[in-house]
C-alpha cells in the first residue's frame, strides 16, 4: 500500500521533521545555508537538526525520489531540487549533506568539491576501498570542507572521556573498551545494501578507537559469529555478533565488542584505561531515577532505544561543527582521511575473520 504525503509525515513526526522556528544566534553571526540530499531517515533526521540548530538554516532539499523530496518539502516549506547540480548552483546553499544511498556518496562528494560546496557526508564514504581511493584522489588539493558523519566524537560523555585521555589526566593510555550493541536486527532488506557489520556497524567504533587511543593502530584480530540470528546471517552472508582486538605500534590496546541484538536497549559505552587512572562514558537513559524494594535495588528507566534518540545532542553538535568550519574556513574533524582510515581498519578485520589471523594494517592497500 502507497502512502500519500500526509500519511508519511505522521510516521515520520517523532523522528524529525516539524516545522520549527529556529532561534538565533547573538551578535553578528549568519546562519549557514544547508541543503540535504536524501530524504529517508537520516536525511529527515539531518533536516530537523538544522531547523532546530541557531546556527543553521534549511535551503532545501534533493532526493532522486522526486515525489519524496517535493513531500518533504511542502510539509516544511523549503525548495525541493530536481537535481544536485541544482543544489549546488543555488547561491543560498553553503554546504550539503550527503544522507543518500552508500553507492553515491563518493560521487556526491566528488561532485560537491568540484562546485566549491561544502559536503559533510554520512559513513562510509563507500563500501569499496578501490573508489574511496579514487574519490581521494578526485579531491586531492582541495580547501573545500569535507566532514565525515562520525557523530560519537561530538558526543558529550564520549568527547569528555577522550579530553580526560589527552589532558594526561589518567596517565599514559594503557587499554580503551568499546561496547556498541544495536538493540534488534535490521530489516531483512538492509542487508541488502548496507555491507558487512564491519563497513556498517564497525566502522564507527574504528573510528572512535583512533579517536580514543589519539594513535593509528597498525594490527588487528577479530572474531566474527551468527548468533543472534543464524539462519537470516547465513542467507546474507553476514555476522551479528564480533569482538575485536587492535593495537597501535607503541603497544596501546584496543577491545571493541560488537552485537544487532541487546534486549536491554541500544548499548554504547567507551573506557580509557591509563596508568594513572580511568575515564568512562556509560549508556544515556531517559531519566536517572532508581527504585529500590526487598525484591531489588537500583531499578532504572531502560536505555535509550536507538542512536537518534542516544546521540542526539552528538548529531546536532555535528551540524554546528560544519556550520562553523564552512563560516571559519577551518579543516573540519573527522575529514575524509578519517573515513578512509575506518573503512581500511575494517578492510583489515575483514580478512582476520576470513583468515582467522592477525592481520598488520598495512596490508590492505
Amino acid at each position: 500500500m502507497r502512502l500519500n504525503c500526509a500519511a508519511k509525515t505522521v510516521i515520520f513526526r517523532r523522528i524529525v521533521v516539524r516545522r520549527l522556528t529556529p532561534r538565533r544566534p547573538k551578535g553578528d553571526f549568519i546562519m549557514a545555508g544547508l541543503a540535504v540530499i536524501g530524504c529517508g531517515r537520516i536525511g529527515k533526521m539531518h533536516a530537523g537538526n538544522i531547523v532546530r540548530n541557531p546556527t543553521t538554516r534549511l535551503v532545501g532539499v534533493f532526493d532522486v525520489d522526486s515525489a519524496a523530496a517535493s513531500c518533504f518539502a511542502n510539509e516544511n516549506n523549503v525548495r525541493a531540487y530536481g537535481s544536485f547540480e541544482d543544489v549546488t548552483q543555488d547561491p543560498e546553499v553553503e554546504g550539503v549533506i550527503v544522507a543518500s544511498a552508500t553507492g553515491t556518496h563518493a560521487d556526491y562528494i566528488e561532485a560537491a568539491v568540484a562546485s566549491g560546496t561544502a559536503v559533510l557526508c554520512e559513513k562510509p564514504i563507500d563500501l569499496n576501498l578501490d573508489r574511496v581511493n579514487r574519490c581521494r584522489d578526485a579531491i586531492k588539493g582541495t580547501e573545500v570542507p569535507i566532514q565525515l558523519g562520525f557523530n560519537r566524537r561530538f558526543d558529550p560523555g564520549h568527547a569528555a572521556v577522550r579530553e580526560t585521555a589527552i589532558s594526561g589526566e589518567i596517565g599514559d593510555i594503557h587499554q580503551v573498551i568499546i561496547s556498541s550493541r544495536d538493540p534488534d536486527l535490521p530489516p531483512r532488506e538492509y542487508f541488502d545494501h548496507a555491507g558487512d557489520i564491519m563497513r556498517d556497524m564497525t566502522i564507527h567504533d574504528f573510528d572512535l578507537a583512533r579517536f580514543m587511543l589519539d594513535d593509528e593502530p597498525t594490527e588487528v584480530f577479530a572474531f566474527a559469529g551468527q548468533l543472534v540470528d543464524p539462519a537470516l546471517m547465513a542467507e546474507v552472508g553476514d555476522y551479528d555478533t564480533a569482538m575485536l582486538l587492535l593495537r597501535t605500534a607503541d603497544g596501546k590496546q584496543c577491545n571493541i565488542n560488537n552485537s544487532r541484538r541487546a534486549v536491554y536497549g541500544y548499548d554504547q559505552r567507551v573506557e580509557i584505561h591509563g596508568s594513572s587512572g580511568m575515564a568512562v562514558s556509560g549508556n544515556r537513559r531517559p531519566h536517572e531515577a532508581r527504585r529500590h524494594s526487598a525484591s531489588a535495588s537500583g531499578i532504572a528507566a531502560p536505555n535509550l532505544h536507538f542512536f537518534i534518540e542516544r546521540y542526539q545532542e552528538a548529531f546536532m553538535a555535528e551540524i554546528s561543527h560544519f556550520a562553523h568550519c564552512i563560516k571559519t574556513g577551518n579543516r573540519p574533524s573527522p575529514g575524509f582521511d578519517d573515513g578512509r582510515a575506518a573503512l581500511v581498519l575494517a578492510e583489515a578485520a575483514n580478512l582476520s575473520i576470513r583468515e582467522r589471523r592477525l592481520v598488520r594494517v598495512d596490508e590492505i592497500s
